[in-house]
């Protein structure tokens, strides 16, 4: 499901894990985990309610950088990141930007062109592994 630039898929795990899984992927992958937001939890602090939200904050310099370099507004959309959440039916999704429509957003050109379609392909990865969508 594509909407607005976003991505969104099912996850066959809870959010916690969802995001466990994620960080995991992530770090795999050689990109590093720069935050990790438990929306729901910060609810919490303020005596309001969230279904489970949390967020997660990653990549790498050498793959932003070159998006950077050719327009470096695109900074405001790096690093990358995931968000897990859970519908009001309990089913658990994980959402993300979709790094073609970052590309469009910024009018990224030539300049970017493979890095942008490295992050898209990283991305995918990652996410999948994440929401138990893998290959066997």
């Amino acid at each position: 499901m594509a909407e607005n630039g976003l991505i969104t898929v099912e996850s066959r795990f809870g959010v916690s894990e969802t995001v466990d899984r994620l960080a995991e992927a992530v770090k795999r992958a050689g990109l590093l985990v720069f935050a990790r937001i438990d929306h729901a939890a910060g609810a919490r602090d303020v005596g309001a309610s969230l279904r489970p939200t949390e967020l997660l904050i990653f990549g790498n310099p050498r793959g932003g950088t070159p998006l950077m370099q050719d327009k470096q507004l695109a900074g405001i959309d790096l690093p990358v990141k995931a968000l897990a959440w859970e519908d009001e039916d309990s089913k658990v999704w994980l959402s993300y930007n979709d790094a073609n429509w970052i590309a469009e957003r910024h009018g990224l050109g030539d300049a970017s062109h493979a890095a942008v379609a490295a992050i898209a392909a990283g991305m995918e990865r990652v996410i999948a592994a994440a929401a138990g969508l893998e290959q066997s």
